[in-house]
């Protein structure tokens, strides 16, 4: 039986009494952002970080944060924790496992790689809770991300916010934001590999075989 990650977050959020708590995030683009970040301002004090070291090229990158700050315009309370680009910490960690398909191991490592320094950088902050945004994909396994999560929670001391931000219609609300404010959607997840297999796959789409 799956878990329902969004029955959670419910019972995590409503043991705050009202108070609000805080909370890292870590957050991809800004897309991704748009919705989970109008939801959880609601209850946390949030930290923006922006931590994707898998995103690749550079340009590509600067880029996404670029249209993340534009996001954050919206939510003035949150505050922006922007990293350097560092991909030769993805490099590291993909290295042997270009040819693992979407969603396989590569990506498992990837989404360790970026709430582990999610997870660090909240127990040297005294945050409350760490999460990220990646659940609200329809494109991401929520139950890989939480049993990550849970997992670095209790190794570095830090609350993991349970969570699957598509539910309830989340995904679609951030496509309707996105549309709203004028925002850049990506077509590939981030890494080299992802933007070969994106444009293969739109290859075969627009020239199916007959």
């Amino acid at each position: 039986m799956n878990e329902n990650y969004q029955r959670k977050t419910d019972a995590v959020l409503a043991s705050f009494g009202g108070e609000k708590k805080t909370l890292l995030l870590q957050v991809c683009c800004g897309p991704c952002g748009s919705y989970v970040l109008e939801y959880l301002t609601k209850y946390f004090e949030i930290t923006a970080l922006y931590y994707n070291p898998n995103t690749q090229p550079e340009a590509e990158y600067e880029k996404r944060g670029r249209w993340l700050r534009e996001v954050l315009a919206h939510y003035p309370s949150v505050k922006l924790a922007d990293c350097l680009y560092d991909g030769e910490s993805f490099e590291k960690v993909s290295k042997g496992l270009e040819s693992e398909p979407e969603g396989g191991v590569r990506c498992t490592r990837c989404f360790e790689m970026r709430l582990r320094e999610t997870a660090r950088r909240a127990r040297e902050g005294g945050f409350d809770f760490f999460c990220t945004t990646l659940s609200v994909s329809p494109y991401k396994n929520a139950g890989r991300l939480n049993d990550i999560g849970e997992h670095l929670a209790a190794e570095y001391g830090v609350k993991w916010l349970p969570s699957d931000f598509k539910k309830r219609g989340g995904y679609q609300r951030s496509v309707e934001l996105s549309k709203s404010w004028g925002l850049y959607r990506q077509e590939y997840c981030g890494c080299l590999c992802s933007l070969a297999e994106a444009a293969e796959k739109k290859k075969t789409k627009e020239n199916p075989k007959t």
